[in-house]
């Protein structure tokens, strides 16, 4: 059977980060085995869809560069790609189930369906629910007269069609994480096949679509775990059960404090994105994301990758292609994976200074244009490649080299009280005059120059006066590209200042 595996979003609000994660596992899959990545909008909960939420999920996916091989925009040849659109297919399939017993009518309105939950609990009954046994007294078709059933539907009275859960059976499945899982019938309830609008449920499209479109691999999170019974009792009732995709419930990814499932609130509260893009329209308002905080989508792609999936070697820095190459089912792990943000920092970091500082000459050239500072394609490759390895994000460039076209204005007093004295002053004075003296303007010979002039406790004024920071990248190799002129001139007003 080709692999063929489904991402189905509901358009009801923005992509959250663990999705992505089981988008990315769907893709590389289907990558890896020469098979089919396909996007499926299950928009039926009319209730909850949002506008631009779709157009939000597509763009998603673009930025990732993930291309789906069937979908709304690809079509493909077992569309449509949209719930929406298919419900035809969905109501052919629905009579089956009725004829044949497993599904029946429920009239019940919903305050007599939370009247039913309320006298269960006060019995006690740990899961009041509409199951085996407390559908024998609601108003459905299994308690009503067939007669009374059709008048009522005549009628125009509202209902649902309900699957029907046998009582006290075994549904066993096999999930390609956790092996063999078996759940008692007693603790499911008739789920909803078809709401009272005659759309479907999730349950209901989902399994008949996977089974339309030839799905082979179920790939999605661990909180689906307990529906994955109905969908296998579905299968079997209406004659598919030897057909059935392979079940992979991924674990869940944890608040960085381990602490629970990653939520948007874990991210409002430790100030980290939750989604991929930004997005702002009148129905959907997302305002931290990945994208806008300045990552590389290859390193989001890489760091989410190893959060429950590894490759078997101590190798981390993976392209998206080498990720592909790798990837392997049987290396899913089976445990939660805590959601660290300074590792999806440092996976940034690799993949900026993997693309080397050509690539980043422009951006920092563009950055120095908003400062109103013309900045030569040479200059800014030698600084990009100065200031790499202090960059975690790509407007770090700028920030990190701005100093070479601003003077320092203002010196760290705190610095100056514990390092000023008259040895570092006189240090600092030599160095200054020897700038004179040298023949080549180089890391070599301004090393030597240095190293035959600095007093313990120099270095950090030095650095201070040149760049009017504490800290910065390496200092020969940053007054190399300051030139003579400037260091000269940034010396003399720092000693001019400080005194």
């Amino acid at each position: 059977m080709a692999v063929r595996v489904r991402f189905a979003p509901s358009p009801t609000g923005a992509l959250h980060i663990g999705s992505v994660r089981t988008i990315l596992y769907n893709y590389f899959l289907a990558q890896k085995e020469g098979g089919s990545f396909i996007l499926r909008i299950e928009d039926t909960d009319q209730k909850r869809w949002v506008a631009g939420a779709e157009a939000y999920i597509l763009e998603s996916l673009s930025w990732l560069g993930i291309v789906p091989d069937e979908g709304p925009q690809e079509g493909g040849p077992f569309g449509p790609y949209k719930q929406s659109e298919r419900i035809g297919i969905y109501q052919e399939y629905i009579q089956p189930l009725l004829d044949s017993g497993h599904a029946y009518y429920a009239f019940d309105t919903p305050a007599e369906i939370e009247a039913m939950r309320e006298r269960l609990k006060a019995a006690k009954v740990a899961s009041p629910q509409y199951n085996a046994t407390s559908r024998e007294w609601m108003r459905n078709g299994l308690t009503m007269p067939m007669e009374q059933v059709k008048e009522w539907i005549a009628a125009g009275k509202p209902y649902v069609i309900r699957l029907k859960i046998p009582h006290k059976t075994l549904i066993r499945f096999h999930d390609g994480i956790r092996g063999w899982v078996k759940v008692d019938t007693t603790v499911l309830d008739d789920k909803v096949l078809m709401k009272s609008d005659g759309l479907p449920t999730y349950h209901f499209a989902s399994v008949i679509d996977d089974h339309l479109m030839q799905i082979s691999h179920v790939i999605r999170g661990e909180e689906w775990l307990p529906s994955t019974p109905i969908h296998i009792w579905l299968y079997r009732c209406l004659g598919w059960a030897d057909t059935m995709p392979q079940f992979i419930h991924l674990p869940l990814l944890l608040a960085p404090d381990g602490q629970g499932k990653l939520s948007k609130r874990h991210a409002d509260q430790y100030g980290f994105p939750a989604f991929p893009i930004a997005w702002n329209s009148p129905d959907l308002t997302v305002e931290k994301a990945f994208r806008e905080a300045g990552y590389l989508p290859e390193a989001l792609l890489n760091f989410l990758a190893l959060l429950g999936w590894n490759p078997g070697t101590h190798q981390e820095i993976f392209t998206k292609t080498g990720l592909i190459e790798a990837f392997s089912l049987e290396r899913l792990g089976k445990s939660g994976v805590k959601f660290d943000m300074a590792k999806a920092k440092w996976f940034n970091q690799q993949h900026i200074k993997k693309q080397g500082p050509i690539a980043w000459a422009d951006y920092f050239i563009t950055e120095a244009a908003q400062e109103n500072i013309v900045c030569s394609q040479q200059d800014a490759v030698a600084i990009c490649n100065l200031v790499k390895d202090r960059i975690t994000f790509p407007k770090d460039f700028w920030q990190e080299g701005r100093f070479f076209f601003f003077d320092p204005v203002d010196y760290n007093a705190e610095l100056i009280q514990q390092k000023w004295h008259h040895q570092t002053k006189e240090g600092i004075m030599a160095f200054h005059k020897g700038l004179s003296t040298l023949v080549g303007w180089n890391a070599h010979e301004l090393k030597q120059l240095l190293q035959a002039t600095c007093i313990t406790g120099m270095m950090p004024l030095l650095r201070m006066a040149l760049t009017g920071k504490m800290a910065g990248p390496d200092l020969i190799e940053t007054i190399v590209l300051l030139g003579n002129k400037k260091t000269h001139t940034r010396i003399t007003t720092f000693l001019e200042q400080i005194g």
